[in-house]
């Protein structure tokens, strides 16, 4: 796995609902917490904040936990299988403020994958 080192964000606006993606380094789940409590903070008007983590235990196995907090479509897993996908190991949130119009359970998923997959490829272009 590639453990992310430093924090990079990235903003996606989708029939004006705003996600907000933040990919940090989080060696553990306390670190994972402290990450999560300050994105919700920042981000105080948004209903969801969708989170995916992959690490290493103590016994060298990978760790992996995913949450959707609420959101259909399963966002958390999608966020999951993004870090999955690029052999990251870190955290990868990413908070939702509604815009007014809905976007189905496909298009919530797309959504979130499209935050998810901009955020990495920012990471990456950032070296």
């Amino acid at each position: 796995m590639t453990p992310v080192a430093r924090e990079i964000a990235f903003k996606l606006t989708v029939e004006r609902s705003r996600f907000f993606a933040l990919l940090f380094p989080a060696a553990d789940e306390a670190a994972l917490e402290a990450f999560l409590k300050r994105q919700r903070k920042e981000h105080h008007k948004a209903v969801h904040h969708c989170w995916a983590w992959r690490g290493s235990g103590p016994d060298g196995r990978i760790v992996e936990r995913s949450k959707d907090d609420g959101e259909v479509g399963h966002p958390g897993r999608v966020l999951l299988e993004l870090l999955r996908k690029h052999d990251l190991a870190g955290g990868l949130v990413v908070s939702r403020i509604f815009g007014g119009v809905k976007l189905g359970v496909g298009g919530v998923a797309r959504a979130f994958r499209e935050a998810g997959e901009g955020v990495v490829e920012a990471w990456r272009e950032a070296g």
